[in-house]
């Protein structure tokens, strides 16, 4: 059964959950309120356009939404290349040239210098905070698709999306995300649906702090 069809049980630990992701996402917006400062200012000062980068994500049950980073490509950047990437990682997971568990095209001239620092220490996701608090998102949950990523999906992999709000990190992060393909992805975001507690999604927030000073990517 997904998250929101469990029972009184669940709806309560749901309840819970919203709670630590309001909570959770606001200490840590006053807590970053410093860094916020500096990124913003690094940005502005080292290429043309704005802070935030705004794209659309689907959200719980397919529901579209504006999710937020830190800007780490020059403006107005074209995106069929990473259209085409994206085709390939899901497409055909054996492509020698997508690597395993990578969306964002690390090798990519479209990248300021800022912005590969924002990537490679995940600063960039911080935004992601505002997207929490207003709802859209958790603290813990499946990675928000793309809707062009979402237009090559097989039947199995819409379920990831069905009852569970999209997380700012997962348990695909703490399983070795630069090592799993697509599916692999795909299943583990079932399997967080499937035994998801407020036990888990504490277990994973620990984790999430080493998992990227260990580099395994993006929250």
């Amino acid at each position: 059964p997904e998250l929101a069809d469990r029972g009184l049980t669940y709806q309560v630990a749901l309840a819970v959950k919203r709670t630590m992701d309001i909570l959770g996402s606001a200490a840590a917006l006053l807590l970053c309120s410093p860094l916020f400062l500096i990124v913003s200012a690094a940005i502005k000062a080292t290429s043309s356009g704005p802070i935030f980068f705004r794209q659309e994500r689907l959200g719980l049950n397919g529901k579209p939404f504006t999710l937020l980073k830190f800007r780490s490509m020059y403006w107005k950047c074209d995106i069929d290349n990473h259209k085409e990437y994206i085709r390939k990682y899901i497409t055909d997971q054996r492509n020698s040239a997508v690597e395993p568990g990578v969306y964002k095209l690390n090798a990519d001239a479209r990248i300021t210098p800022v912005g590969r620092i924002l990537r490679k220490t995940s600063l960039d996701e911080l935004p992601q905070l505002l997207n929490v608090l207003r709802g859209e998102m958790s603290l813990v949950g499946p990675r928000p698709p793309i809707s062009y990523e979402f237009d090559l999906y097989d039947i199995w992999h819409v379920r990831r999306l069905i009852g569970c709000k999209p997380g700012i990190t997962g348990l695909w992060q703490m399983s070795g995300r630069s090592r799993t393909t697509f599916d692999d992805m795909v299943r583990l975001d079932l399997q967080y649906m499937n035994e998801w507690s407020l036990w888990l999604d504490f277990r994973i927030l620990m984790k999430t702090p080493l998992a990227v000073l260990a580099g395994h990517g993006a929250f």
